[in-house]
């Protein structure tokens, strides 16, 4: 079973409603190993917004599982969440974002794995870390570490006492 990790963000709304309401529905589709502390983060772009609350998961998922029916199945989430994309990096009541899928690197026009921009988002990586770190997952941990130090992102990420339930 490949080790799949997802961030999942939002900014509007009740926050960790909206968090909860996510991990409910993956776990009503996977495994979930892991699900990091909620992380209150700094918008990235020009958009003047509301802070995000971001935490990233680790999942299950059985094998012959494709990257993109795993896709269909996030974008139906936020569908469901009523996720309406009008404005680039602007607010919304959720986000899935694929990160990593096991050993996978897979690129079309819809999907690119590892996530295109993981590397330049404090937000992202913070939490994969630590949903890493749950699962003893040495490999993610090595890698995550180093995109930490490396990355050129100085926008705030601190993690708040909320934590969500799976």
């Amino acid at each position: 079973m490949p080790k799949v990790y997802l961030s999942i963000g939002t900014n509007i709304g009740d926050k960790l409603a909206n968090l909860q309401t996510a991990v409910d529905k993956l776990a009503a589709l996977y495994a979930i190993s892991a699900v990091s502390k909620v992380y209150e983060t700094q918008p990235v772009g020009e958009v003047v917004q509301d802070d995000f609350y971001n935490i990233a998961i680790s999942l299950s998922i059985p094998d012959g599982v494709a990257p993109t029916t795993l896709l269909a199945q996030t974008q139906q989430i936020e569908k469901e969440m009523k996720r309406v994309k009008t404005i680039h990096w602007g607010p919304r009541t959720i986000d899935l974002d694929i990160l990593m899928f096991g050993d996978v690197t897979y690129q079309t026009e819809t999907l690119t794995i590892p996530h295109i921009e993981m590397a330049n988002r404090r937000f992202v990586l913070q939490p994969l870390l630590e949903a890493a770190q749950m699962i003893c997952d040495s490999r993610v941990i090595k890698q995550t570490e180093q995109l930490l130090e490396e990355t050129s992102d100085q926008n705030w990420v601190r993690p708040i006492a909320d934590t969500i339930q799976y």
